[in-house]
C-alpha cells in the first residue's frame, strides 16, 4: 500500500514538474512574439508547413467528418421513425456539432500527428546532434529562433484550417443526406441558416486557436528535451503526439464545462 501511495506521489510530482516546464517555455516564447515582424521569414516558413501543406489532409478528414456526423444524426432519427419530423432541423443540428466539436477536435488531432510530431522530430534531431548547443554558442536564443515561429504559425493557421474543414464538412454532410434520404440542397442549407449562431463558429475558432498553440508548444518542449540519438528522436515524436492528443481532449472537456 505504501509503495502504491509513493508511486502516486512520484507521478503527481513529475506531472506538475513537466507542466511547469511547459508553462515556462510558453512564457519565454510569448515574450518574443512582438518581434515576429523581424523574424517573419521564419514564421512564414512554419505557416506554410502548418497551413498550406496540411490543407489537403485536413479537407479530406473534414469531408468524412461531416458525412459521418450526418450518418449518425439521420440514423438516430430513423431508428425512432422521426426522420420526417426532424428533416427541417437536421442541417442545423449537424452544423452545430461540426462547428463546435468535430471540426476543432479532429483538425487539431490531425495537426498534432502531422505537425506536432514533425516539430518534435526536427528539434529533437537538433538536440541530439548538438545543434541546440551550437545556437547557444552563437548567442541565438532557441526559444526565439525555434519556438516562437512554430507556436505563432500554429496559432495563426489552425483557425484558418478549421474554416476550410467546416465548409467541406457541411458539403460532405449534405451529399450523404441527399444520397441516403433524398434531402434537397434548399432544405439542408436553409436549416443551417435558420438555426445558425455566430457564437458556435466563434467557439470552434477559439478552440482551434488554443489547440494549435498547445500542439506546437508541446512539440517544441518535447523536442528540446530529446536525448539518446535516433531512438530518442523516434520516442519524442510519439510522445509529442500522445501528450498533444491528451491535452486537446482535456482542454475540449474544459471548454465544454466552461462555455
Amino acid at each position: 500500500m505504501l509503495g502504491f501511495v509513493a508511486w502516486i506521489g512520484r507521478v503527481t510530482l513529475s506531472f506538475f514538474e513537466q507542466l511547469g516546464s511547459i508553462l515556462l517555455l510558453l512564457w519565454r516564447i510569448v515574450r518574443y512574439i512582438p518581434r515576429a515582424g523581424r523574424d517573419r521569414h521564419l514564421v512564414v516558413a512554419q505557416m506554410a508547413l502548418v497551413g498550406a501543406d496540411s490543407l489537403p489532409l485536413v479537407m479530406l478528414i473534414g469531408s468524412f467528418t461531416g458525412a459521418i456526423a450526418a450518418l449518425q444524426a439521420t440514423n438516430l432519427f430513423a431508428k425512432f421513425n422521426l426522420i420526417g419530423i426532424a428533416r427541417p432541423y437536421i442541417g442545423g443540428s449537424i452544423a452545430t456539432v461540426v462547428f463546435t466539436e468535430l471540426t476543432p477536435v479532429l483538425t487539431a488531432l490531425v495537426i498534432a500527428g502531422r505537425v506536432g510530431g514533425a516539430i518534435a522530430a526536427q528539434i529533437g534531431t537538433m538536440a541530439v546532434s548538438e545543434q541546440l548547443d551550437a545556437l547557444e554558442m552563437m548567442a541565438i536564443d532557441r526559444d526565439r529562433y525555434l519556438g516562437m515561429p512554430r507556436v505563432l504559425a500554429a496559432l495563426t493557421m489552425m483557425p484558418v484550417l478549421a474554416v476550410f474543414s467546416n465548409v467541406v464538412a457541411l458539403v460532405g454532410a449534405y451529399v450523404l443526406t441527399a444520397l441516403k434520404f433524398e434531402f434537397s440542397a434548399a432544405m439542408f442549407f436553409d436549416s443551417i441558416v435558420r438555426f445558425f449562431r455566430t457564437s458556435e463558429v466563434v467557439i470552434g475558432l477559439v478552440k482551434s486557436f488554443v489547440f494549435g498553440g498547445t500542439t506546437a508548444l508541446i512539440g517544441c518542449w518535447v523536442g528540446m528535451q530529446t536525448s539518446g540519438g535516433a531512438e530518442g528522436v523516434g520516442s519524442s515524436t510519439v510522445r509529442a503526439f500522445t501528450i498533444s492528443a491528451a491535452a486537446i481532449l482535456v482542454l475540449d472537456a474544459l471548454f465544454g464545462y466552461v462555455v
